[in-house]
C-alpha cells in the first residue's frame, strides 16, 4: 500500500537538492543552509510517520475485531449564539466529570472532542459496560432553557448543542483507501510553544468520496495528529455505514435513538429544575447535580429503556 506521505517526502527531497545548489553561491549560502536544515527536519518527521503507519498496519492486520469499547464524543454549539457555545462547553464538562467518577480515562483530542476509554461495572448490570455501550444513546440535540448571564431583562432563552457519540473503530472494520484521501500539513497555532509552531504538525484530512473533512492539531507530532485524524474519519464513516445498515434492516428506532445528530433528545429546564428525555418521556429533578456529572441514573435508564424497546 502506497504511503500518503511519499509525495511530500519526494517534494522535500527536490527542495533540499535545489537549496544545496544555491549553497554554492556565497551570497545565498547561509540562507540555503538554514532552509536545508528545516527541510531535513520535515523530511525526518514524515519518514518517521510513514514508518509508524506501516508498523501499525502490520500489527492491525493480525489483530481481532472486537466489540466497540471506547467512545469519541464531539460537542457542537447549535442555535443560541454565545449561550449555545457556553452550553456546549458545559455538556462537555458534564460528560467528562461523569466519566472520571466512573474511573474511565478521558483524553482531550481537540477543543470540542474527547475520547472516553475503558469499562465499568455498575450496580444492577451483570456484565461490565464499555464507555461506548454506556454512552451510545447520548447522541443528539441537547436543549437548555434558562436565563443567560448576559440577559439583562431576566428572560428565559432556549439554546441548543449537539452531542455526537461515535465508537473508536478497529482499522479492519472500516476500509479506507489511501487514494481517496487528501492530506494537508500545516503549522499548528496556539499553545504549545516553538515545538508546535515551527514544524508542520497540524493535519487536515479530506475523504473525497464522502467529502468528510477532519482536522487534528492537538498533538505536537504530526504522526500522532495523523493517526487521530484517521481515527476520527474511520468513526464517522462507520456511523454513515451503520445508519444505512440499520435503515436497510428496518431498525430505524434504534438508529434514531443512538446516533442521529439532528434529533432533539433532551431538555434541561433551569426554571423548573427539570431534565427531560423526550425519547422515553421521563424527567429528573436534580439539574445542578446532573450538570456536575451525576448522570448515571439518567444514562442507564435511557440505555436500558431504548435497548429493550421493540
Amino acid at each position: 500500500m502506497t504511503s500518503p506521505y511519499q509525495d511530500q517526502i519526494d517534494q522535500l527531497e527536490v527542495k533540499i537538492q535545489e537549496n544545496r545548489n544555491l549553497a554554492d553561491d556565497p551570497d545565498l549560502k547561509e540562507l540555503a543552509l538554514l532552509e536545508i536544515e528545516n527541510l531535513e527536519e520535515q523530511k525526518k518527521l514524515l519518514t518517521q510517520a510513514a514508518d509508524q503507519m506501516q508498523a501499525a498496519q502490520s500489527q492491525n492486520s493480525a489483530g481481532p475485531i472486537t466489540k466497540h469499547k471506547n467512545a469519541i464524543l464531539e460537542f457542537r454549539q447549535g442555535a443560541g449564539g454565545d449561550e449555545a457555545k457556553i452550553w456546549a462547553e458545559e455538556l462537555q464538562r458534564m460528560y467528562t466529570r461523569f466519566a472520571e467518577k466512573l474511573n474511565f480515562k478521558v483524553e482531550f483530542i481537540d477543543d470540542q472532542i474527547i475520547k472516553i476509554k475503558g469499562q465499568t461495572q455498575l450496580e444492577g448490570f451483570d456484565e461490565a459496560l464499555t464507555a461506548y455501550e454506556l454512552l451510545e444513546f447520548e447522541s443528539g440535540v441537547h436543549r437548555v432553557q434558562r436565563v443567560p448571564v448576559t440577559e439583562s431583562q431576566g428572560r428565559v432563552h432556549t439554546s441548543t448543542a449537539t452531542v455526537a457519540v461515535l465508537p473508536e473503530v478497529h482499522p479492519q472494520a472500516v476500509v479506507i483507501n489511501n487514494d481517496d484521501l487528501t492530506w494537508s500539513f500545516m503549522r499548528a497555532g496556539g499553545a504549545g510553544g516553538q515545538s508546535v509552531n515551527k514544524t508542520s504538525s497540524a493535519v487536515r484530512l479530506v475523504h473525497e468520496p464522502s467529502e468528510l473533512v477532519v482536522n487534528a492539531r492537538q498533538e505536537r507530532k504530526q504522526a500522532q495528529n495523523r493517526q487521530i485524524a484517521l481515527e476520527l474519519l474511520r468513526a464517522q464513516l462507520w456511523e454513515i455505514e451503520e445508519e444505512a445498515r440499520l435503515k436497510e434492516i428496518g431498525q430505524a428506532r434504534k438508529s434514531i435513538g443512538r446516533a442521529r445528530r439532528s434529533e432533539k433528545i433532551r431538555t434541561y429546564n433551569f426554571p423548573q429544575n427539570r431534565v427531560t428525555d423526550h425519547r422515553i418521556k421521563e424527567s429528573w429533578h436534580n439539574l445542578e447535580g446532573i450538570l456536575s456529572g451525576d448522570i448515571e441514573n439518567v444514562v442507564t435508564t435511557v440505555m436500558t429503556r431504548l435497548t429493550t424497546e421493540e
